[in-house]
């Protein structure tokens, strides 16, 4: 395990380093580890005697109020260099001093720095300098001479420690009515991951005062706090979805799959010495639910959806596409556990293994996804949608990179039902559209017999086009309605039967199939194929994937 940054900087300090800089919002927690640090007697000696400075408030020993005439940084290093016992000096905000791609640094505060520590490594008294800073910026000049020092965000064992704080104190006051289930508290916790300690305080302090009780329904609150970081990533987008997975229909082989690693990123699972699931890449016939079952996989586990669109990533200036997949893997890393989705991602990553036309800059991204999918410890699911499975390359496909590949077939006339029946009483629920049609299975059973070939959204689109036909002429849906609208749609199944047929094709050897053998009953068998890896043409499933067991 890496070393915590109590240690790092115990060491750093011990080892007399002069210049360390530090990138943190949180102020007020980074202050407090570097005095309890430098205040153990036991484990660095001398003490040292710990000065902050700022514009506000000038040079200072740590809580006392400074002079106003040292509110300059030029005038705050010459204060840290007349120090003549041990110190750790503490430069607050500095960076708007040390330069930008628009404006220069401040070229004598620089000289200044690098004065201050020659004088500190060469003299007899153990000093050191410390820069903390939001956005640290280090001219070139000071490269060679600072140490970048990790300052990372609170961890799942101190989010908890302020959780069950206020949860103490705010249920021995009266003011809150605590109804957690048994994991309820590690779940509020690790939806807090990502924070800094201000911010989880406030999220938890916000569900709290919603309604004076703290439930397992508060956890889609804590997770609204995360939408902050998403949003000024500006590479991923939280993508907002109250769909289940029961409001899906068919694909009882994928969704169980994924109920079993529900929770799977808790501490209940590590236990059993079970890792967080990596992801699924789900391919399959256009308009048949895959993206769709990326919303609904994330409502079901009480996970925050957030979106990569690979065509954010690509920037204009040389080196920005990379860097911009870097910061949205960070980005997705910081608020795990979460769900990761790129739809379409052989849109993206089509060409990522030539980066031809494009001085290779999609074969760097491409690599650094491959990389980060393949040694990520993180809990962040991914889950990838691709309509044209054959355009990614092979190293995306191989095992270690997802958990599993699905194929979602076009749905077999036990789904389709289902389906039906799903979006007619959804208008039910939504108003009178339905008048006095009655939902049984007669209807369904109708439905089923006129749309084979028909696809999940085309399903839906029958029904919400036979609802605008009613609501035209102001009357209740009718089973004509429903017909005639079944009568004018040419399914993709027949506008793209060549290109259907290739995909099964190739999924029939190397994808699960999404659908319950049970519920592909029904189907013609394909002719017979030659074993492909050893596996019996026999035990390829109809129409959609070899079986999980193989």
């Amino acid at each position: 395990m890496p070393d915590d940054f109590a240690t790092n900087l115990r060491r750093l300090i011990r080892a007399r380093f002069p210049l360390l800089s530090i990138q943190t919002a949180e102020e007020s927690r980074v202050l407090a580890e570097i005095a309890a640090v430098v205040g153990n007697r036991t484990q660095i000696a001398p003490a040292r005697q710990v000065y902050t400075w700022s514009t506000a408030n000038g040079f200072a020993a740590l809580g006392q109020p400074g002079n106003a005439e040292t509110r300059t940084p030029h005038a705050a290093l010459t204060a840290a260099a007349a120090l003549t016992m041990p110190s750790v000096v503490i430069l607050l905000d500095l960076h708007p001093w040390m330069g930008s791609s628009s404006t220069p640094a401040d070229t004598q505060l620089v000289r200044q720095i690098k004065d201050t520590v020659r004088f500190y490594k060469d003299g007899p008294v153990p000093r050191t300098l410390i820069m903390i800073s939001p956005t640290p910026r280090i001219p070139p000049d000071l490269e060679s001479l600072v140490t970048l020092l990790e300052f990372p965000l609170p961890t799942e064992a101190q989010i908890r420690s302020t959780l069950d704080g206020m949860i103490s104190r705010n249920t021995a006051a009266g003011a809150l009515t605590l109804a957690l289930g048994p994991d309820g508290a590690e779940r509020l916790a690790k939806a807090a991951l990502g924070l800094t300690a201000f911010e989880a305080e406030n999220a938890f302090a916000r569900a709290m005062v919603d309604d004076g009780r703290l439930t397992d329904d508060d956890i889609v609150l804590v997770q609204e706090e995360k939408r902050q970081i998403v949003a000024k990533s500006g590479v991923l987008e939280v993508v907002r979805s109250s769909i289940g997975l029961d409001d899906i229909g068919g694909l009882e082989n994928l969704k169980t799959w994924l109920r079993k690693r529900n929770g799977a990123w808790l501490d209940e699972a590590a236990a059993y010495g079970l890792p967080a699931p990596k992801g699924v890449l789900v391919t399959g016939v256009p308009g048949c639910g895959k993206s769709m079952t990326a919303k609904a996989m994330a409502s079901a586990w009480s996970l925050p959806l957030v979106r990569l669109d690979i065509g954010r990533v690509f920037g204009g200036l040389v080196g920005a596409s990379e860097q911009n997949m870097r910061t949205a893997l960070r980005t997705a890393e910081a608020i795990a556990p979460c769900v990761l989705w790129i739809d379409e991602i052989e849109k993206g990553f089509a060409s990522g293994a030539s980066g031809q036309g494009d001085s290779g800059t999609s074969a760097r991204v491409f690599g650094t996804f491959l990389s980060w999918m393949q040694e990520k410890t993180a809990a962040v699911f991914v889950i990838a949608t691709a309509n044209q499975i054959g355009l990614l390359p092979p190293e995306m496909m191989r095992k270690g990179r997802f958990d599993e590949i699905f194929f979602i077939d076009l749905p077999t006339d036990a789904e389709r039902k289902v389906i039906f029946g799903l979006h007619l009483k959804a208008r039910l629920k939504a108003g009178p559209a339905l008048g006095a049609l009655a939902v049984d299975d007669a209807l369904l059973d109708e439905l089923v017999a006129l749309t084979e070939g028909f696809s999940g959204a085309e399903i839906e689109q029958v029904v919400i086009s036979a609802c605008f036909d009613a609501f035209n002429e102001r009357r209740a849906l009718t089973r004509d309605d429903l017909r005639h609208e079944i009568g004018n749609t040419v399914p993709l199944s027949v506008t793209q039967s060549e290109q259907i047929d290739a995909l099964r094709a190739w999924a029939d050897i190397r994808a699960v199939a999404a659908s319950a053998p049970q519920d592909r009953a029904g189907y013609a068998t394909p002719e017979p194929a030659p074993s492909f890896l050893g596996v019996p043409p026999e035990s390829v499933l109809a129409r959609g994937g070899r079986p999980v067991e193989a």
